[in-house]
């Protein structure tokens, strides 16, 4: 990976010297198909035509591939084994006006990065996608691969019989050949081929624009013909057209890049890609099996948050990675408000509160946070930087800024920002110079406390009584450096109607300590939420007399946003050890079954679950799981037959079961002798069954194997992987390490499933040889694997699950490995970094370790 690096010196060096006028590719993708003779490779051929600042200056074009056939500059024939290193090539004696022509051989992919290459197992159908960000797109062609060197792109593309091809642009088919319409300017990481039998589904989007003329967008959706059954377009289609209707009512600017495709590809990497014109998502996002509300509302977001990329992001992008939120935090931000102004998803700050933000908080604790405008010093920085800091965090504060400056000056300060950098590169004064304008505001000490230094703040209320009312109420803020607040302070009491709000009032809250003069002389409060609606980021903390009524009532509050918050407060107090975990695990006992929010009960139990296995003290550990498990049962019988709880409290049975009654139960619901009113086990739930099953020796290899029979696709292959690599045998675990950290045969999806099945709580003292093993071989899997599979490996396999009493022992590998590797990249080292930190978090929680 070294050699394959970029630095933003590098990057900035290029950039002044370069422009880039615009890229020819031509791909022959035929032998995606059939048997190769030697390594499976295609032909790209590449003609860039740039300019040159300073000629007869030398630079450098970017191109990761096994082999280099042919390189002309100017009509220069260059020694390809002189001028390409694997990585660069070399070109020197630049004149003002260049073209450069390269001749690859380049690589089908089996990590997700690139041209990925996958055969589905059902019907030996192979599908082909791409996928680039950072930098990526010079394993299939050569490129200037940096973000601010914009040009038009022009694809073309020979596949095999029958097969369709889609790209950025509209493609037309002659003599076998697909030719695509040149593209705007944009940046390498955003182009994208997509080739294959895939199933295509087609509508259309109109509107008439202010100026009376008309807007029409051409629609596609696409999956593999094994997922077409389940593939439910209709609903897509129904939230783009939402989007598209919210994002032309509030931008003022015309959707710019013609058609509009949106491609469900398998083994992703990520949830989605921005691509314009052909957006790529994971394919899990087509559900096989019955799934909640919330999963529907999560796919509508990404759909949401991807399209509003459009604009920011593809129509104006950032400079360099720095600036990697000006895209994606302003995306998620959007994703959310289109979701609850647009769709169906009316609660969806209900989700952003609870679960997006709950990753941005763990991000911002963890010894790697940085500011949202970071310092991203090379691509392997970047690689790393698309993390909860860049898109929830950096939402979270500009839902804030939306409060600040105002909606409509926002608003009209993105839609200057479109008009004024359209198809070029920006910088955060850029952004803020427009909404200076717009909002007469000064964005100077809102950046520099936002913006441009990590950490979150906590405030705490602090209530003073007399004669039963509140003589003073102050919000007390923690954390460096002290931050302005907007907040909504809400009182609440208990009422025969529940828990209510009976009183409310908006303060800034800056430094130490700040008074809310309006509550002064209110009835003293049962419950005082900081941060009521949710209206800033930081962690909300409670006085004892609060803290008292939600352990008596969490169920009570009538209001679903302020009771989401008050949950994700009780998990971030478990979480720093101020309150114990198992006394988060009984507030879940008692109340989950009482959330009416689908999406905040699944977010609850999968808390609950974490809180069991790592802050639960080591021998409190099997009275927890027995009792959650017990109530697991309990309120999966208990729910309405058929609701989405029911099936939320049935995978979470099957997580927590462990005792051979409850195996004995998940088995019976699999073969059928046992029954849940209105449980339908679908062939998604089988595979959860089993899991649970496997990892406690219940089923074996043969079962499996059958169960693969029943469903022979690539799902179910990705299901099989893991429920193998999950049983508890040492044997087991070997093969699993072995394949992983040794091998490189695997896809990167079946990587994924194989750590997911080799590293299970339940197993600390099968895994525990690992732990030097793991420390001995991760710079080799950085050094060898490519970017994406080495940050699955390390952050998957550090051993977050030691033996009782051999916790300590971890901490010290960690620190060891770390002492004796300053000079390991720096990437790698923050994976172990924030391994080692989680770990220790957990430690502290259980009481092993003290200290902050």
């Amino acid at each position: 990976m070294p050699g394959e690096n970029l630095s933003r010196d590098e990057a900035r060096e290029r950039a002044a010297l370069l422009s880039v006028d615009a890229y020819e590719v031509a791909l022959d993708l035929r032998s995606a198909v059939g048997d190769p003779v030697g390594d499976r490779t295609f032909r790209s051929v590449t003609t860039i035509r740039f300019r040159c600042s300073e000629p007869g200056a030398a630079s450098f074009a970017d191109l990761i591939a096994p082999s280099v056939t042919a390189v002309s500059l100017n009509g220069r024939d260059l020694d390809p084994g002189e001028v390409f290193d694997g990585a660069r090539i070399a070109l020197e004696d630049l004149a003002a006006e260049n073209e450069l022509i390269v001749d690859a051989r380049c690589a089908y992919s089996r990590t997700g990065e690139g041209l990925h290459r996958f055969v589905d197992p059902e019907d030996g159908e192979v599908y082909l996608y791409t996928q680039y960000e950072p930098a990526d797109s010079r394993r299939v062609f050569a490129n200037f691969e940096q973000p601010d060197l914009k040009a038009p792109f022009r694809f073309e593309v020979r596949a095999p019989e029958g097969w369709t091809v889609w790209s950025n642009g509209v493609g037309t088919q002659t003599d076998g050949v697909w030719r695509f319409a040149e593209t705007k300017p944009i940046s390498t990481y955003i182009t994208c081929v997509v080739a294959g039998p895939y199933h295509y589904v087609t509508d259309s989007y109109e509107r008439v624009l202010e100026d009376g003329s008309r807007l029409e967008i051409p629609l596609g959706a696409m999956c593999r013909k094994g997922l077409a059954p389940h593939f439910d377009a209709d609903d897509v289609f129904l939230i783009t057209k939402q989007g598209l209707d919210f994002f032309h009512d509030h931008f003022d600017y015309p959707y710019p890049f013609g058609k509009y495709d949106q491609a469900f590809v398998p083994e992703y990497n990520l949830g989605a890609m921005e691509n314009p014109g052909l957006v790529t998502f994971r394919e899990e996002y087509i559900f096989r099996g019955k799934v909640t509300r919330a999963s529907y509302e999560a796919r509508a977001n990404v759909i949401l948050h991807e399209m509003a990329h459009m604009w920011f992001g593809d129509l104006v992008t950032m400079e360099w990675w720095d600036d990697l939120w000006l895209k994606e935090s302003f995306a998620d931000f959007m994703g959310a408000f289109s979701l609850v102004g647009a769709t169906r998803f009316t609660d969806g700050w209900i989700t952003f509160a609870n679960r997006r933000k709950s990753w941005a908080y763990r991000a911002d604790q963890l010894p790697s946070t940085h500011p949202v405008t970071a310092d991203i010093r090379d691509l392997q920085d970047a690689k790393l930087n698309f993390d909860g800091i860049t898109y929830a965090k950096g939402a979270s504060v500009l839902k804030q800024l939306v409060a600040y400056v105002g909606q409509d000056a926002f608003l009209e300060g993105a839609r200057r920002y479109f008009k004024r950098h359209a198809y070029g590169n920006t910088r955060l004064g850029d952004l803020l110079s427009v909404l200076e304008e717009t909002s007469g505001r000064d964005m100077g000490a809102w950046t520099r406390s936002w913006l441009q230094t990590a950490g979150l703040n906590s405030l705490t209320p602090e209530v003073g009584v007399v004669e039963g009312r509140v003589s003073e109420l102050a919000v007390v803020q923690e954390g460096s450096p002290a931050r302005p607040h907007r907040v909504a302070v809400g009182l609440y009491r208990r009422t025969s109607e529940g828990v209510v709000r009976y009183a409310r009032a908006e303060v800034d809250v800056t430094g130490e300590r700040t008074v809310v003069p309006e509550l002064a002389g209110a009835e003293v409060p049962d419950l005082v939420l900081v941060n009521d609606d949710d209206l800033t980021y930081c962690k909300i903390r409670f006085d004892e007399r609060s803290l008292g009524t939600l352990r008596e009532s969490l169920g009570d509050i009538s209001d679903p946003l302020a009771r989401a918050l008050c949950w994700s407060a009780l998990w971030n107090l478990t979480r720093d050890a101020l309150l114990p975990a198992a006394d988060f695990v009984e507030l879940v006992t008692r109340f989950a079954h009482r959330e009416s929010d689908i999406g905040v009960l699944q977010m609850v139990l999968a808390w609950a679950g974490s809180a069991l296995v790592n802050y639960v003290p080591a021998e409190r550990r099997a009275a927890g799981e027995a009792l959650l498990a017990e109530v697991a049962q309990r309120d999966l019988r208990a729910a309405e037959p058929g609701s989405e709880p029911q099936l939320a409290w049935a995978r979470f049975f099957a997580s927590t079961a462990s005792s051979a009654e409850d195996l004995g139960l998940l088995r019976g619901l699999l073969d059928g002798t046992e029954k849940v009113a209105g449980l339908e086990i679908d062939q998604e739930l089988r595979w959860v069954l089993l899991d649970a099953l496997a990892s406690h020796g219940a089923v074996g290899e043969a079962e499996l194997a059958a169960e693969l029979v029943r469903d022979d696709t690539a799902s179910g292959k990705r299901h099989h992987v893991r429920c193998l690599a999950a049983r508890p045998s040492a044997a087991v675990k070997a093969q699993a390490w072995a394949q992983v950290v040794e091998g490189d045969a695997l896809s990167n999806a079946l990587v994924g499933a194989t750590i997911a099945g080799f590293a299970r709580s339940s197993q600390r003292e099968l895994t525990a040889p690992y732990v030097s093993r793991y420390f001995a071989a991760i710079e080799g899997v950085w050094a060898s694997r490519s970017i994406q599979i080495g940050v699955d490996v390390v952050s998957g396999l550090f051993p977050a699950y030691p033996v009782a009493g051999g916790e300590l022992s971890v901490l010290e590998a960690a620190d060891a490995w770390l002492a004796g590797h300053e000079g390991a990249a720096p990437a790698l080292r923050r994976l172990v970094l924030e391994g080692r930190d989680d770990l220790a978090r957990a430690l502290r929680a259980q009481g092993v370790i003290s200290g902050g």
